[in-house]
């Protein structure tokens, strides 16, 4: 299976702070990757340099292969990218603002975004300066659900959503997997990255910790002499940061 994104010996320093510190993580294509890891661990560092709004002060990062600091521009067509604070320009209306980020990315399939309005409830005619925080993150997941991007990169998607409406997001991220794109999901929410990933990657202090399916990271469990099937991820994940 081809990779989506490789990232090997990762690094970033701003000033004498090093954020990354020989960071790994490789997501295959078609697959839902949950990157977990505390605030401050180096998630939303690595997101940017896949994003080409910094570059790595060390170490290598490709998407489909190439640099993303080299081709943003060519890359930003294949991707679609939703942050946990979602800004958007304050004079245009909902449904502008979604055309305007859809027509960046190629367009929008039309169809699909009025279904994606429907379903996440969402009021085109007001202007974005009006919006709540939910519906501002429902403004930027429309118009990058709407695409027909290749790799979508969430990190934190559902902040400011009701329980509902995280839900709906659940349901389109089984939609465009099940579709054969690939999705790197980074949340602090494990029960949601539980309930979708495939593979996970568990990084602290800028460093991969452990990589590996639900199954594999149990088993590091049972090294430890803990039952493995009954562990969630959130144990696993707190066991991992308390060893």
């Amino acid at each position: 299976m081809s990779a989506a994104i490789e990232v090997e010996g990762l690094v970033k320093n701003f000033g004498s702070t090093r954020a990354l510190d020989g960071l790994g993580l490789r997501v295959e294509a078609g697959q839902v990757h949950g990157f977990l890891g505390p605030n401050g661990s180096g998630k939303s560092t690595t997101i940017r340099i896949l994003l080409g709004l910094i570059r790595a002060s060390g170490g290598s990062a490709r998407l489909f292969g190439e640099d993303p600091w080299k081709n943003a521009v060519s890359l930003h067509r294949r991707l679609a990218y939703v942050p946990g604070d979602v800004n958007l320009w304050p004079n245009l209306t909902g449904g502008e603002t979604i055309d305007m980020l859809g027509s960046l990315r190629g367009g929008l399939d039309p169809k699909r975004r009025k279904d994606l309005v429907e379903r996440f409830e969402l009021d085109l005619t007001k202007k974005a300066s009006t919006y709540s925080k939910g519906n501002r993150q429902k403004v930027a997941l429309v118009a990058a659900l709407a695409t027909d991007a290749e790799l979508f990169i969430f990190d934190e998607p559902t902040s400011g959503l009701d329980p509902l409406k995280e839900e709906v997001f659940h349901e389109c991220v089984r939609e465009i997997t099940g579709e054969g794109h690939t999705v790197l999901l980074s949340s602090h929410i494990l029960g949601q990255v539980q309930d979708l990933a495939t593979m996970f990657t568990i990084i602290r202090a800028g460093k991969t910790v452990e990589t590996g399916t639900l199954e594999e990271l149990r088993q590091i469990a049972a090294s430890a002499g803990r039952d493995p099937e009954s562990l969630s991820l959130e144990d696993l994940f707190l066991g991992i940061y308390s060893s």
